[in-house]
C-alpha cells in the first residue's frame, strides 16, 4: 500500500519515530523537515488510525499532520533522539531539539544552540547529526565536529579542525566512535574517548576525490559501511581492511543523497537520489547456503529479524562484501513511480518506508518486501 501526500513544501528529511524493539508493531509516526521554502518547518505525521476504526472507512493510511513548528533556515538533517524528541541541524549553523509530547498535538523547542557551526564572520551550515541519547554529534561546512548532551546547556566537546573540507554526514560506528564523510571523498573514524583532534583512521576513494554525501553502518556488522555521493555510486567499505572501498556499484545517474541499511534485515539496503529515484537493493547469497541463512523473500520476517544470531547473519555479511562478484547476486528494484525531481531523503523501519522530494511530496509504502 503506497500513498503520496502533497505538502506544498520541499521536503529535505524524513525519519520514522523509533518503535520499541520489544513490540512487533510497525512504525506509525514520522517527522519531516523542509528546505528552500519561504518558511521552513519541522512536522510530525501519523499514518496510524487516529481513531480506533479500521482501514475500511477509507482512511488508507494517508499521512495526517499531527503538529508542526517553524524552523529557522533549511532543515539539513533530522534525527529522533528518543520517542519524544527530534534533533535538527540548520543551514544557519544552529542545532535544535524539538519535543512532541506523546498524544499531544503541539511541538516545542526544548534546546537550541544558535550558530554552533560558524565561520569567523558568518554562519556555517550544519550538515549532519547523529544521536545516541543523550549524546548528539553534529558536523558542518566549517569542518567542525561538535558533541552535545541533551541534558546539558553547553557544548561538551568541539573537534575544531576535524576537516579542512566540508563534512557532509556523520553516523555512530560504536557508542564511542563516529564516522564522517567529506567533500573530497574521505571517510574518517573518530574515537570520542581520545582527546586527540585527529581521526583514528582515514579511508578514501582513490579516484577523483568525489564528494561523499551520506553514510550508514551495517546494523549488526559495525565494520561494514555504505556511502554515496556526487557520482551516484554506491560504495561498500570494510573499515577493518585497507583504506579503499570494498566494492563500488553503479546506482544513480546523479547525486546520491541518502543510503540506509534496513535496521533489522540488513541484506536489504535503500538509496535515493537527485535523479528522482529510490532504489531497494537486495543481496542474495550463493544457492548452496542453507535456505534459512539465505533469507529469501518467502521466508517469514520474524524468523529473519528476531531470530538472527546476535553477531549477525554470516551470509549477509559475505553478500555485501562480495559486491558485484559472481559469488552473490544483487537485485535492485525501483520503489517509486518515475519522476524528475530529487528524492532527498528516505527512512525504512519494519515494513514501512517513507521518503520526501523536491516535488513537495511525501511517499509512504507500508509493504516493503523485506
Amino acid at each position: 500500500m503506497e500513498s503520496a501526500k502533497y505538502v506544498s513544501q520541499k521536503i529535505s528529511k524524513t525519519r520514522w519515530r523509533p518503535v520499541s524493539y520489544s513490540s512487533l508493531q510497525q512504525p506509525d509516526i514520522f517527522a519531516t523537515g523542509s528546505w528552500d521554502n519561504e518558511e521552513n518547518k519541522v512536522s510530525v505525521w501519523s499514518i496510524g488510525n487516529l481513531g480506533s476504526s479500521g482501514l475500511e472507512d477509507g482512511f488508507e493510511g494517508d499521512p495526517q499532520l499531527i503538529c508542526e513548528q517553524k524552523h529557522d533556515g533549511d532543515v539539513l538533517d533530522l534525527q529522533f533522539l528518543d520517542q519524544e524528541r527530534v534533533v535538527t541541524v540548520s543551514s544557519t549553523g544552529a542545532v535544535t531539539i524539538f519535543r512532541q509530547a506523546p498524544n499531544s498535538q503541539t511541538m516545542s523547542i526544548c534546546k537550541h544552540w544558535a550558530r554552533a557551526h560558524r565561520y569567523p564572520s558568518d554562519n556555517a551550515p550544519s550538515t549532519g547529526v547523529a544521536c545516541n541519547s543523550p549524546e548528539i554529534v553534529t558536523v558542518g561546512e566549517d569542518g567542525r565536529i561538535i558533541v552535545f548532551r541533551a541534558d546539558q546547556e553547553g557544548v561538551v566537546r568541539v573537534i575544531e579542525n576535524a576537516d579542512s573540507s566540508t563534512l557532509h554526514a556523520v553516523t555512530y560506528l560504536r557508542t564511542t566512535e563516529v564516522l564522517t564523510v567529506n567533500s573530497i571523498g574521505q571517510l574518517k573514524l573518530w574515537d570520542l574517548r581520545q582527546q586527540s583532534n585527529s581521526p583514528s583512521q582515514i579511508l578514501s576513494l582513490s579516484r577523483d576525490r568525489v564528494p561523499l554525501y551520506c553514510v550508514d553502518r551495517h546494523p549488526n556488522q559495525q565494520h561494514i559501511v555504505a556511502t554515496g555521493g556526487q557520482d551516484g555510486m554506491l560504495c561498500v567499505w570494510d573499515v577493518r581492511q585497507g583504506n579503499m572501498p570494498f566494492s563500488l556499484m553503479e546506482a544513480h545517474s546523479a547525486e546520491m543523497w541518502e543510503v540506509h541499511f534496513h535496521p533489522t534485515n540488513p541484506d536489504h539496503l535503500f538509496t535515493c537520489s537527485e535523479d528522482g529515484s529510490l532504489l531497494h537493493w537486495e543481496t542474495s547469497s550463493p544457492s548452496e547456503m542453507p535456505s534459512f541463512l539465505q533469507g529469501g523473500r518467502n521466508s517469514n520476517m520474524t524468523s529473519r529479524s528476531a531470530m538472527a544470531p546476535a553477531g549477525g547473519n554470516q551470509s549477509i555479511i559475505s553478500a555485501w562484501l562480495h559486491g558485484d562478484s559472481s559469488k552473490s547476486r544483487l537485485e535492485t528494484t525501483h520503489m517509486l513511480p518515475s519522476q524528475t525531481l530529487s528524492v532527498n531523503s528516505l527512512d525504512v523501519l519494519g515494513q514501512c518506508l517513507v521518503c520526501g522530494t523536491d516535488g513537495e511530496a511525501i511517499f509512504v509504502n507500508r509493504q516493503v518486501p523485506v
